[in-house]
């Protein structure tokens, strides 16, 4: 399917008003319309830059109280859900992502005859995929340097997520690389705190990963987290690089998308993007964002890794939207430029959930990384390591667990 000419997002509405009044509302709200008339706001204006509703289902389903609070007064006999579609010309921001979020989900959500909204989905212009590079290793690039084809990737986290000092941390990857480990990562609360200094931490866990590639010829993928200030994810990446490694993470809800897009400019490694803090922008159904929809903003801004959840988790998350989320990673944005990004999935996965996961996604581009699950095992790390990638290995040739 071509991409749209205009700027297409929809939406979950829920709201005691007349659905279309609010839908037009929202468009003239996030274009060129105001609340009362303004000078100047002419009709050539209005057909040049006014968003448009492009599409408006009524659903069937019963509603019995406002989702959100308003200060509107509602009267329940009236909530009703739809389905919307906006639209915007591409002119009216350029294919520019921050401004993009501003358009798509800035003073919507506030608005005071809606009692919810959702932002289910957006699609993009051309003109997107031409300004934005989008994943510079992805999936691919990522089993290049790992050195790992025709199965899941399979990796863990440090654990403890924090207390651990630099040599510590080297000696537990140490472990895991001799265990045959293929990814490992910082936990997202470890960066650069002083017991266990960024500097200090790439240079002994790259001595551990450089010797260890130099005695077997496999170099274990380590996803350092350089979270922080533009200039300070600058030099952490070039020391990485320079130490030989092959990836870095960022915290994309704290970096923010300016400091994910910079990062992605500079970058030379793979991208490990983790989503902690998502659950604020999506746990409830009638406010903020699908993961659909937001994925698809940082894959074009550069991640190639994204986080999805895993089966069976420790979180709210189902199953189903768990797998659903692992697809949309691996759906291209484009025809022609397809930004697809690795799903990662994490969240107290074991040995357990590798047939479910296989047989829900039906592929094996994802790195599967388990903390409790190989750190914790009964034997150490490398027995671990090891029962993760017979439980994979028996999931893909359909032997029973």
């Amino acid at each position: 399917m071509p991409p749209p000419i205009r700027i297409e997002a929809d939406y979950l509405l829920e709201t005691a008003s007349d659905p279309r009044r609010v839908a037009e509302t929202m468009a003239g709200e996030q274009s060129s319309g105001t609340f009362v008339p303004v000078p100047g706001e002419t009709p050539e204006l209005k057909a040049r830059s006014a968003a448009r509703v492009e599409r408006l289902e009524i659903l069937d389903a019963p509603v019995a109280v406002p989702s959100l609070p308003t200060t509107a007064a509602v009267d329940p006999q009236k909530l009703r859900r739809a389905r919307v579609t906006l639209s915007w010309p591409i002119e009216n921001l350029g294919p520019s992502l921050p401004n993009l979020l501003a358009t798509v989900a800035g003073n919507l959500f506030e608005l005071r005859p809606i009692t919810g909204l959702r932002l289910l989905d957006i699609r993009l212009p051309q003109a997107f995929a031409d300004a934005y590079a989008g994943p510079r290793f992805g999936i691919e690039g990522t089993r290049r340097l790992a050195g790992v084809e025709g199965r899941p990737i399979i990796g863990t986290i440090i654990k403890p997520s924090v207390g651990f000092g630099p040599e510590e941390t080297a000696a537990l990857v140490r472990t895991l690389c001799e265990g045959g480990i293929d990814f490992i990562k910082d936990d997202e609360l470890q960066a650069d705190g002083p017991h266990c200094p960024f500097d200090d931490r790439a240079r002994a866990v790259m001595r551990v990963v450089n010797d260890h590639a130099e005695r077997t010829g496999k170099t274990v993928m380590v996803a350092f987290n350089l979270t922080g200030e533009i200039d300070q994810m600058r030099r952490r990446h070039d020391l990485v690089r320079d130490l030989g490694g092959t990836c870095v993470m960022a915290s994309l809800n704290s970096v923010g998308l300016v400091g994910m897009i910079e990062l992605a400019r500079m970058s030379e490694l793979p991208i490990h993007a983790h989503r902690n803090g998502w659950g604020y922008l999506t746990r409830h159904p009638l406010l903020g964002w699908s993961y659909v929809a937001w994925q698809k903003v940082w894959r074009l801004a550069g991640a190639d890794h994204m986080h999805v959840n895993g089966l069976d988790n420790k979180f709210f998350e189902d199953d189903d939207s768990v797998v659903a989320s692992a697809r949309t990673c691996l759906t291209p944005l484009f025809p022609d430029k397809p930004c697809l990004a690795m799903p990662v999935f994490s969240s107290g996965q074991t040995v357990r959930q590798a047939p479910g996961t296989f047989a829900a996604l039906g592929s094996t581009d994802l790195i599967v990384t388990a903390g409790g699950g190989i750190v914790a095992h009964p034997g150490g790390p490398g027995e671990g390591v090891a029962a993760l990638r017979q439980a994979w290995e028996a999931a893909v040739a359909g032997i029973p667990l």
